[in-house]
């Protein structure tokens, strides 16, 4: 007899069918004598869209809704339908004993492997088998220690409840907007608090008002000594009557107060606080960093599980710590490795802490050593940011001596601190140890002469939200937020808004919706994205909801809480926001309607920006017909070296650059002519014209027909 063995990736189940030596390589699956090993791609079962409840849904009606099943239904996905009959035929095979669940080790996870099963026959018992790589170390141990997926049943059971409540509120809330106002809007309840946050920022910065503050500055040789004084002061004329009064006084140095200070590396990396540095570092998009992630570990097998909300590792892992250092011997950091690895490697309660690890540890690198050779550029980065982190973590603290010289002029003080490097620690990974010199101070020393300056500054807004600061909010949204102490309270138990798994989809489809926009790193709420939150009814604008959500889905993970419950209250919420929808008097207005006749249904189109430069899309949200206006693409200045933007179609297509250089499509391809054949080979039009990525929306068959 066999077990079946169902990874949620083909590049995953190859990794795991090599392991278990299923060599005989079939239509779909991977086979030994013990094992088949199959795939599902993604999710190959999904909940029923409307109109397979009802012909009827088919039309989108406001006077149909709400929408509510009296039983939600799942479908297998069309497209993908060839391999999930593989998948049934062999979890239905005579000679299978078992099924071993091996997709990602997460609620999604639970969620594709069961929606397959349960439209498989034979009832054949089930397993898990749990890992945070995909080494061949962490296949071998894992299957070593396989569990009965009953243990499992809470995490299904809140997938489930978060796919079907998701289904109700998002389904009927969009079609809701879109019908009342003819206009194509969506609304969900990560996505509108997220819009908000932007819109609540944006205000504040438009709302600042600038106000002038004054100080004094002694400054003796290149040493800046700062004036002591409580608040900034805004009083020019105090500044310039205390600066009369001490004219001509005497600098004496009162205290020279030295201490020995360390600092420490920061945490090591979930997903957030990695998307985060990547912005930061290199200016990645947060779906950016996770594709990348997503290739290291699934493709490379050089990083750990990307999809995990936790910083510390588990007790289990610190027998492996040395050999995941010496993973990083060919990387820039050899030099570094090399002395740790002469170290007796321990991890500390710094990084290694089993009650702050739930699904999975915190991101680090394998024991997979590196070849940076075969990663793309943007791989490269971001695998290089969790080594650096990995490292620091091991190394010894930063150490240095702080010293803060105090001066008296009159009555009031001035200080200036120093820093001297005792140990550069971890900071050696990325900071060269340059030693600055400053004069020597002795307390009872004069300085002379004395040179006191009025200094300006102006107070300054708050910034705008950007890639990296955005997924900070969703992850914290009391700090944009005003809500009460214990609603915060609980957003910080259940870890915001959104999961580290969705925020960078929610982040995209609020571009691809037209929300917002990216203005040089920051972002902005559209005018379309202004009335989204004007007509969105009140309760979905709110992070206290989600929390709430998410509050409930982890108890029933924990078999603390009713599935049944949850959704009863779902649907009672559905009903009252789809009847505030019903009944607004709001209207929307387009901003961006253009002259050009959709050609598909005749009716003007509009113009809606992307991330990569704008399109048309047809005003009718049933039509969707979409046509290309202009778009960044990957083709170079050949002055500047900035990205070229295309407009239009054809070999009269015209690109264009911000530094005023212009070509056509056909002048571009004679710069480009290969010497051989005298045609522009494929190779070079790939690597210079940007391929676009499809979103990861959930709702994507749902909405197929929408330009959502």
């Amino acid at each position: 007899m066999k077990s079946v063995v169902l990874a949620e990736k083909p590049s995953v189940a190859r990794d795991i069918a090599r392991v278990l030596k299923c060599n005989q390589k079939k239509n779909g699956y991977m086979e030994s004598d013990k094992y088949i090993v199959t795939w599902a791609l993604g999710h190959l079962v999904t909940n029923a869209d409307p109109e397979q409840y009802d012909a009827k849904y088919k039309q989108w009606d406001l006077n149909m809704l709400p929408i509510i099943p009296e039983r939600m239904k799942t479908v297998v996905i069309g497209k993908t339908r060839k391999q999930f009959n593989t998948v049934k035929a062999q979890i239905e095979r005579q000679d299978v004993k078992e099924v071993i669940i091996a997709t990602d080790a997460g609620r999604e996870g639970e969620l594709v492997a069961r929606l397959i099963i349960e439209k498989c026959k034979g009832n054949k018992p089930l397993k898990r088998l749990w890992i945070s790589s995909v080494t061949d170390k962490a296949i071998l141990e894992g299957f070593k220690h396989l569990k009965p997926a009953d243990v499992y049943n809470g995490l299904y059971e809140a997938a489930m409840a978060r796919s079907e409540a998701d289904w109700i509120v998002g389904i009927n809330a969009t079609r809701a907007l879109t019908t009342k106002y003819d206009a194509q809007l969506s609304t969900g309840r990560v996505q509108t608090p997220t819009l908000q946050m932007v819109k609540i920022r944006q205000d504040a910065v438009q709302k600042f008002q600038p106000k002038t503050f004054y100080g004094i500055e002694l400054i003796s040789g290149s040493d800046k000594f700062k004036w002591q004084t409580t608040g900034q002061v805004f009083d020019e004329h105090k500044v310039d009557t205390l600066l009369q009064q001490l004219k001509g006084k005497e600098a004496v140095v009162q205290n020279v107060v030295s201490k020995e200070k360390k600092r420490y590396a920061g945490k090591l990396y979930d997903l957030t606080s990695l998307q985060q540095d990547a912005y930061k570092r290199f200016n990645y998009s947060a779906k950016e960093t996770l594709n990348a992630m997503q290739s290291l570990y699934e493709t490379h097998k050089y990083v750990t599980y990307p999809r995990t909300d936790s910083n510390y590792l588990t007790t289990d892992m610190a027998s492996s710590l040395k050999e995941r250092v010496a993973s990083l011997g060919a990387t820039p950091y050899k030099a570094h490795v090399v002395q740790l690895l002469k170290t007796d490697i321990k991890g500390g309660s710094h990084i290694i802490n089993n009650a702050k690890v739930s699904d999975h540890h915190a991101i680090v690198p394998t024991e997979v050593r590196a070849n940076l050779d075969a990663l793309g550029a943007r791989e490269k980065n971001v695998y290089l940011l969790i080594a650096e982190r990995y490292l620091s973590n091991l190394m010894e603290p930063n150490t240095y001596k702080e010293e803060t010289i105090i001066v008296q002029v009159g009555k009031e003080s001035f200080t200036f601190k120093t820093e001297t490097t005792v140990n550069a620690g971890f900071k050696a990974l990325y900071e060269a140890d340059t030693k600055t010199k400053h004069t020597t101070y002795q307390k009872g020393d004069v300085i002379s002469p004395v040179n006191l300056k009025k200094t300006t500054g102006e107070t300054q807004p708050p910034a705008y939200l950007n890639e990296g600061t955005l997924l900070k909010a969703m992850e914290n949204p009391a700090s944009i937020f005003n809500i009460d102490k214990e609603s915060s309270s609980t957003l910080k138990s259940t870890g915001g808004i959104g999961t580290v798994a969705t925020r960078a989809d929610i982040i995209e489809k609020l571009y691809n919706l037209n929300a917002i926009e990216n203005n040089n790193g920051n972002i902005k709420v559209t005018n379309k994205g202004r009335q989204l939150l004007e007509l969105a009814p009140e309760r979905l604008k709110s992070p206290e909801l989600t929390a709430d959500w998410e509050h409930k889905l982890t108890r029933i993970e924990r078999n603390a809480y009713s599935k049944k419950q949850f959704m009863r209250e779902m649907i009672i919420f559905t009903k009252e926001i789809i009847e505030e929808i019903k009944s607004s008097d709001e209207k929307f207005k387009h901003d961006n309607l253009t002259s050009t006749e959709c050609p598909t249904c005749g009716k003007f189109m509009l113009e809606k920006k992307t991330r990569n430069g704008k399109m048309l899309v047809c005003q009718d949200p049933t039509c969707g017909t979409k046509k290309n206006v202009q778009r960044k693409t990957n083709a170079r200045c050949p002055e500047c070296k900035k990205k070229l933007t295309l407009h239009g179609k054809g070999p009269k297509a015209m690109y264009s650059c911000v530094c005023g250089f212009r070509e056509t499509q056909e002048q571009m391809d004679k710069r480009f002519k290969s010497k051989k054949t005298g045609k522009v080979s494929k190779k070079e039009i790939n690597k210079y014209m940007k391929k676009e990525e499809p979103i990861n929306n959930p709702f994507a068959d749902a909405f197929k027909n929408l330009n959502l």
